[in-house]
């Protein structure tokens, strides 16, 4: 990574066709927030929602990078694994939405995730053990904002002492982390250092949730390289001899 990709912040959000907020919409509010990419989440029940514009149309016209993603939202670990092995190879990044002990466990304990989501919602919980699982496997845990940023009273407080929770067991054990406002509408996205204002509110250093904005596109780069064709395993790839037999 060179030294300008330390300053390209990346949101994961929601983005429907039949509303304002298309991808398009988004992209654009994005840009002018700060950001350098967005991650679209589409619901694979609900196909991708995008707008007439394909992802690389809508990169060039707002000069953003635009990074395709699923998001798999079910209850059920057999569901999920089927749902894995049937997205995993034609999406960016695969995102599984948690938010009971059982998904997030699964999750954690699963190299084809990307991203575990929203863990702490439907006060689901995250402990020692699914923290250790996603450090071993590569699983980043999503510090989700939302509950924040468009709650007040008691459920504010609740959900800052969950992601507080999250983030000490996050430090302890060296869990990769992204962060999002959880977007689902361009009226909903938040500059990044607004959203650093709520990280520091849970005891976040503000370079720790730039690093978990940043976190996003470093996944993209890399998973893009990985289905780019020359990758065999760690260490090794295809070389130009190699791909003319």
């Amino acid at each position: 990574m060179t030294e300008a990709d330390r300053d390209i912040f990346y949101e994961a959000v929601s983005a429907h066709s039949d509303s304002r907020s298309t991808a398009a919409r988004l992209a654009l509010t994005a840009r002018e927030q700060g950001y350098g990419g967005i991650v679209l989440r589409a619901d694979p029940n609900e196909g991708t929602r995008l707008d007439s514009a394909s992802p690389a149309e809508i990169a060039d016209a707002y000069g953003i990078d635009v990074v395709e993603s699923v998001e798999i939202r079910t209850d059920s670990p057999g569901s999920a694994s089927g749902a894995l092995g049937e997205h995993r190879s034609e999406h960016t990044l695969v995102i599984l939405a948690g938010g009971t002990e059982e998904m997030n466990r699964f999750a954690a304990e699963e190299p084809r995730v990307d991203v575990l989501a929203r863990p702490m919602a439907r006060r689901g919980d995250v402990d020692h053990v699914i923290a250790r699982a996603a450090a071993r496997n590569g699983v980043r845990i999503e510090f989700d904002f939302s509950s924040v940023l468009r709650t007040s009273g008691g459920q504010r407080v609740r959900a800052l002492a969950d992601l507080r929770k999250l983030r000490e067991l996050v430090e302890k054990y060296d869990v990769p982390y992204v962060m999002s406002a959880g977007a689902g509408s361009h009226l909903e996205l938040r500059a990044p250092r607004e959203l650093a204002a709520v990280g520091e509110a849970i005891g976040f250093s503000l370079e720790a949730v730039l690093e978990g904005l940043r976190e996003w596109g470093r996944l993209a780069a890399r998973n893009r390289d990985l289905q780019g064709g020359s990758f065999i395993e760690p260490g090794v790839r295809v070389g130009k001899h190699d791909e003319q037999f």
